[in-house]
């Protein structure tokens, strides 16, 4: 459920997007390209001035059943179920339910330093309260159901990081307990209040809080590539809430966006505050970079699912893309969408088809170590492929880029054997390692 950023772009391009220059068919060329190599499964949607301009799914809801994506399947969207809650929030300061003022300890006194946490510090991530889903823990009931006292037992013994309002730091946590403030304040259940102030006045029949994936209602199940796609288990959803627990599709992102941005959910005061960051956070939004333009927000992750949408006052651009599985930079995908959006040259990615022969493999397996690195590497051979493993974790493909060059595009590793040395060169997001073998 954490969340990631569009990088900066730092190219000068048109400021203007008219529908007419919009090019469908390359973007179309585009995502066959990312289909026919297996890169992206997923779907997205593009609006301009409220009116749709542009959809497109690609690649599998369920492979069990051989189910093809279409505009209507439906995916987890982890964080961007923040924003949604976020809205809830302010509906309940507009009924004089809550303020921003008002303090934790009004609801939960048992958590750590709640008499001084605000609902204001809970939205913009300032509360100090840990973040549940960092610890090892996490990963023993993520999959089992738990009660409202179960999560507020965890929180309140994962107790406080830092001073409330000394600094901001991401934490699901805040949008659980504002999912319980939420549900307290208006006396209703969160499902119930996202359909009645959501879902239904904006026509979003496709967009709810989700339970166990229901393939028999087009909602897709997600996928991690390690060399062929592997099924990802589910997170209970009864633990991320207004956290992280909305299902929607990207054309349902899309309307809720335009009419969040456009002040038809919000009075324009609230959507101001929404966006009005400090230390990087809004209120349910972060701001993305485009080519000078900026952009308002958010991501999501959860499971193997990952999503991302955001507004463009510049050309009133709404744009959403959902992914159940990604064998590549979503951020790529993303960049892509805007630059045909606002009529921004791109290039058409080149697959790397580097051919290597299994006696060249031979020679690069073995298990890897430095004293700078804190896991042992094994290389070895699976079913003609050659693959990674981390001590611990799990295998992972290697795809030859060049000769003794492979590289785990998902994970952004570059690895560089030198054979006669018995050794590599492991490179990841910046960091470099010389390991020897063994």
């Amino acid at each position: 459920m954490k969340s990631w950023i569009l990088p900066t772009i730092l190219l000068i391009g048109s400021f203007f997007c008219n529908a007419q220059s919009f090019n469908y068919e390359k973007l179309d060329k585009y995502f066959d390209l990312l289909e026919a190599n297996d890169k992206f499964m997923g779907s997205v949607a593009v609006s301009k001035g409220g009116e749709l301009i542009y959809t497109r799914s690609v690649g599998y809801c369920n492979l069990a059943e051989d189910a093809k994506a279409d505009i209507s399947s439906k995916y987890r969207i982890g964080s961007i179920s923040k924003t949604f809650t976020t809205v809830l929030v302010f509906k309940a300061i507009e009924a004089g339910k809550l303020s921003l003022d008002q303090t934790l300890d009004d609801f939960f006194p048992e958590v750590p330093n709640s008499e001084k946490i605000t609902i204001k510090q809970l939205l913009g991530h300032r509360s100090g309260i840990h973040n549940i889903t960092d610890d090892a823990k996490y990963m023993e009931y993520y999959t089992q159901p738990q009660a409202q006292e179960q999560l507020l037992d965890i929180i309140v013994t994962a107790g406080s990081d830092f001073e409330p309002g000394s600094k901001a730091q991401y934490s699901n946590s805040n949008f659980i307990l504002l999912t319980f403030i939420l549900e307290k304040s208006m006396s209703d259940s969160y499902p119930n209040l996202l359909r009645s102030f959501i879902t239904e006045p904006l026509g979003l029949s496709n967009t709810y809080v989700g339970s166990k994936i229901g393939t028999n209602s087009n909602e897709c199940k997600s996928y991690i590539n390690l060399g062929t796609w592997q099924e990802q288990p589910e997170t209970d959803l009864s633990i991320p809430l207004g956290a992280g627990a909305v299902v929607s599709t990207p054309v349902d992102i899309v309307k809720f966006s335009d009419a969040l941005f456009g002040g038809n959910l919000l009075k324009t005061e609230y959507v101001e505050l929404m966006k009005t960051k400090q230390d990087a956070y809004g209120f349910g939004l972060f701001s993305f970079p485009y080519r000078g333009r900026t952009s308002y927000g958010h991501t999501g992750g959860i499971d193997g699912f990952s999503s991302l949408f955001g507004h463009f006052d510049d050309g009133n651009i709404s744009f959403a893309m959902t992914s159940n599985g990604a064998n590549m930079n979503t951020n790529d995908i993303a960049i892509t969408i805007l630059s045909t959006v606002y009529n921004d040259p791109f290039e058409m990615p080149e697959f790397n088809n580097y051919e290597v022969t299994l006696d060249q493999l031979e020679a690069y397996v073995g298990t890897y170590a430095s004293p700078g690195f804190p896991l042992d590497l094994d290389i070895k051979i699976v079913d003609g492929e050659l693959k990674g493993q981390a001590t611990g974790q799990p295998a992972f493909p290697l795809e030859a880029i060049a000769e003794h060059q492979f590289e785990f595009k998902p994970a952004k590793i570059t690895i560089t054997f030198k054979p006669e040395e018995n050794s590599m060169l492991f490179e990841q997001m910046g960091a470099s390692y010389q390991l020897v073998k063994k």
